[in-house]
């Protein structure tokens, strides 16, 4: 219980320390007060809205809408598997790349019972861009050089846009 302490004020102060009650612990629920004054606890937006996307999960979307603008034209794409990556791997050890060579995009024949792969490299492209459109731009056009590898075919016929931007 709280100690009683002599008192200036008398008799007063000491049967208001006698009566006081400590403090409870928070009510049970999902939602606590934040006392630092930085509001609710909680996430920003639900996971269903963009704002929750990481930028992973932002640049697959980019090259998903890719991928489905070409499928328009190219039907035979549904047969490809279309990957991103983080970063393309060295093949032996004391590889590197230079600024200039580090590749954005690569390609994986078919083969031995497996689709056909085209694959997006993610960090490359993004430390090449600045901004989203900047960053989808790129993207198209990796995917576009890529499928054209695939196909056999030159980037201006899988897309007549390719290099307008």
């Amino acid at each position: 219980m709280w100690g009683r302490a002599p008192s200036p004020c008398g008799d007063y102060a000491s049967s208001v320390m006698e009566n006081a009650v400590p403090p409870r612990a928070a009510a049970p629920g999902p939602r606590r007060r934040d006392r630092h004054g930085r509001g609710m606890r909680g996430p920003i937006a639900p996971p269903q809205v963009p704002l929750a996307a990481s930028r992973a999960e932002a640049f697959a979307d980019l090259v998903q809408d890719s991928v489905e603008r070409l499928e328009r034209r190219w039907p035979q794409l549904a047969d490809i598997d279309f990957l991103v990556l983080e970063v393309p791997r060295l093949d032996g050890p004391g590889q590197a790349w230079s600024d200039e060579a580090v590749p954005l995009g690569g390609t994986v024949p078919a083969g031995d019972g497996r689709r056909a792969r085209v694959v997006v490299y993610r960090r490359p492209v993004e430390i090449r861009t600045k901004g989203r459109d900047e960053r989808a731009a790129l993207v198209h056009e990796v995917v576009v050089e890529q499928v054209a590898e695939l196909l056999g075919l030159t980037p201006e016929t899988v897309d007549p846009r390719y290099g307008e931007d």
